[in-house]
């Protein structure tokens, strides 16, 4: 069972690149490129409301529990 980052998907829907939104959020590109492909272990509220607040968007609709999909 596990987490699907779907924050590319947003990206993608709001039409904002990965750069801007590592700016906007105090962020670096490595650590969102890092988030974008599911390679962390953890996220800090902070980010994830930064992330939200930026992008108009529901903490559900970047993260999705996907039970097929096996832990890192």
């Amino acid at each position: 069972m596990g987490i699907v980052v779907r924050l590319d998907v947003m990206l993608a829907l709001r039409k904002v690149r990965s750069k801007d939104l590592a700016q906007q959020i105090g962020i670096t590109e490595s650590n969102l490129s890092l988030l974008k492909s599911g390679k962390v272990r953890g996220i800090r509220w902070e980010t994830l409301s930064a992330i939200c607040r930026h992008l108009e968007c529901q903490p559900g609709d970047i993260l999705v529990f996907d039970p097929d999909v096996e832990d890192g």
